[in-house]
């Protein structure tokens, strides 16, 4: 009888992990086999003429773009945040470029060899703006604001409170960039720079 409620829960989680997976690939990214469908979901507005040599540089990234872009990244947003909190950078690698990821990795070391612990509590996002855009050659780079609602505190080994407030929910800003290379076959943005 055991047996059989532990094959549920397995399942259980394997349709969730699904789910978050299909809604993360559909939102932040996926191949649709054109070309030009990368390109065509940016617009122009973000650029200067000086820096357009010919039209299949343009990029357009009108209202419908933007908004599809930013729940994307308000997920991603979400993602990374919590599990750093818990020290689980594996199931996030994806979203990472290798620099940030490195440097993630060297945080939850020091951590770990100081013996502290994390607790945090994601609330939700207050809001998420697009605060830049550029196109470098074919790497797009888009800069965007995260103003967030999240309870944490980090604990030593004795369970002494080090900083934050377990109790207190505190609204964090948050300037995130990511990036997009429209010729590679991988359709997800990294994130490349985070700052607070």
């Amino acid at each position: 009888m055991n047996y059989s409620f532990e094959y549920i829960d397995i399942i259980l989680l394997a349709m969730i992990a699904g789910f978050i997976f299909l809604r993360l690939r559909g939102i932040l990214g996926k191949r649709t086999g054109h070309k030009e469908s990368v390109d065509s979901s940016f617009s122009h507005d973000f650029l200067t003429e000086k820096k357009l040599k010919n039209k299949t540089d343009q990029i357009i990234f009108d209202e419908k773009a933007k908004e599809a872009f930013l729940k994307g990244a308000k997920i991603a947003y979400e993602t990374v945040i919590t599990n750093f909190a818990s020290g689980n950078l594996k199931s996030i690698k994806y979203l990472l470029d290798k620099k940030v990821f490195d440097q993630f990795s060297e945080a939850l070391e020091e951590r770990e060899n100081k013996g502290y612990m994390s607790e945090t509590t994601f609330i939700g996002i207050d809001s998420a703006s697009i605060k830049e855009h550029n196109k470098i050659n074919s790497i797009l780079e888009v800069t965007v604001d995260f103003v967030s609602e999240i309870i944490s505190c980090v604990k030593d080994k004795d369970n002494k409170i080090l900083s934050g407030d377990p109790e207190k929910v505190k609204k964090v800003f948050d300037t995130w960039k990511f990036k997009k290379d429209s010729r590679s076959n991988n359709p997800n943005w990294l994130l490349i720079d985070t700052q607070i």
